[in-house]
């Protein structure tokens, strides 16, 4: 299967790539840092040679570059599977954040999902099958101290995934939202998770790759999943 993964350098995106890479499958890759894009580009052709990887680096909350990604990948191949993870978190309070935090989230968590979907949808419903994913979190299921900006993004995200969900019904195409608790990723920073407190990217990443291995007739429509011990 050919699928698209985006913010795919690191955290939960590299770890989704892992695990269909590890399968065999073939991926589109995409990321604004560089450097640790092709990093990871060379680190799982060299481990799963039969699964062929191409890389592209792209700005996710820029439409022009989306649209040229979205380009870039449906010349080779319509996608089998999209996976919309590219996003940003920056803590905050609606009261006291900076100035442009709300867009810069809405246009790196939401409109990143929106434009590249848009974009490579309607060849997949012309094929009538396909699976969408949409990275969503916790916080776009309730709201929480100094989730500000980017929890308002999460719950738009949400509700981008709900609506899609319903409207591809009659395509064949299937529409799961992801709602992670704490995942240990660049967010953290220097988190210490001796204790193992906080989840590991590969546990979302099972999930998503679980997802998939359903019947056609069946449909994951949501995945919440939280540190065992709750949310942080």
């Amino acid at each position: 299967m050919n699928i698209i993964i985006t913010g795919s350098s690191k955290g939960i995106g590299k770890a989704i790539a892992e695990i269909f890479a590890s399968n065999g499958h073939d991926l589109f890759l995409c990321s604004r840092g560089e450097v640790n894009l092709y990093k990871t580009v060379e680190d799982l052709s060299n481990r799963f040679p039969d699964s062929k990887i191409k890389a592209k680096p792209v700005d996710m909350s820029n439409k022009e570059e989306v649209i040229a990604f979205a380009d870039w990948c449906m010349a080779v191949a319509v996608p089998d599977i999209v996976i919309n993870n590219a996003g940003i978190f920056q803590p905050g309070n609606v009261h006291d954040e900076p100035e442009g935090s709300l867009e810069d989230h809405i246009n790196s968590n939401l409109y990143s999902a929106y434009n590249l979907t848009r974009a490579v949808i309607p060849k997949m419903m012309e094929r009538k099958t396909g699976h969408i994913f949409n990275i969503c979190s916790i916080a776009g299921l309730k709201a929480y101290t100094n989730g500000g900006a980017y929890s308002i993004s999460k719950f738009a995200m949400n509700g981008f995934s709900q609506n899609l969900r319903e409207e591809m019904k009659p395509y064949g195409i299937k529409v799961t939202t992801v709602h992670p608790g704490a995942v240990l990723t660049d967010s953290w920073g220097d988190y210490d998770n001796s204790t193992k407190r906080i989840m590991e990217a590969s546990d979302i990443a099972k999930m998503v790759y679980a997802a998939t291995q359903v019947s056609l007739q069946a449909c994951v429509e949501e995945i919440i999943i939280r540190p065992q011990l709750g949310d942080l």
